[in-house]
Formats: structure tokens, C-alpha cells, sequence
């Protein structure tokens, strides 16, 4: 999974926010701002990834337990799902 080409992260007035763009803006209307450890994952997904590697990445950088990391990435994952972000 990575994330699909037609949104993208953007600095706007200090916050990073996802910006959808070309077919996407036409579906999908708004942004949604990011904190740092979506900032962190969206980067991580910028490439073709799995939730594994995600949490792999994300124990390795970050002081927290598997169990609550797991959580946090299926959520963050499902949101971009439902969204349409994702390219599966």
C-alpha cells in the first residue's frame, strides 16, 4: 500500500496537511492535518508498504509498547483507507 499520488502533505500556515489534488479534489473535499506521528507515517507510506513495516519502523524511532503502536497504525491506516489515500 502507499499513498495514492493525487494527495499530497503540505506546509500551510505552519501545519502540515494533506491536500488532495487532480480526480482527487473533484471526490474529496477539504484536508486533513496531520500530527507529528502522521507526518512520520505518511513519509513511511509515500512508498509501497505494508503495516508491518510500519510498525517496525515506528518501534525502532519511537518510545512506545507493540500493542499501542499496533492500534494507532491500523487506525491510521483505516482512516486513509475510507478516505480513498491509499493505493492497496
Amino acid at each position: 500500500m502507499k499513498i495514492n499520488e493525487n494527495f499530497l502533505l503540505r506546509d500551510v500556515a505552519g501545519q502540515k496537511v494533506v491536500l488532495p489534488v487532480g480526480e482527487a479534489a473533484e471526490k474529496f473535499n477539504g484536508m486533513i492535518r496531520l500530527n507529528d506521528t502522521g507526518i512520520y507515517l505518511w513519509t513511511l507510506l509515500e512508498k509501497d508498504t505494508d503495516e508491518d513495516a510500519l510498525l517496525t519502523a515506528m518501534l525502532n524511532d519511537y518510545d512506545i509498547d507493540e500493542e499501542t503502536a499496533r492500534a494507532d497504525i491500523h487506525r491510521f491506516v483505516e482512516a486513509l483507507r475510507k478516505a480513498g489515500i491509499l493505493d492497496e
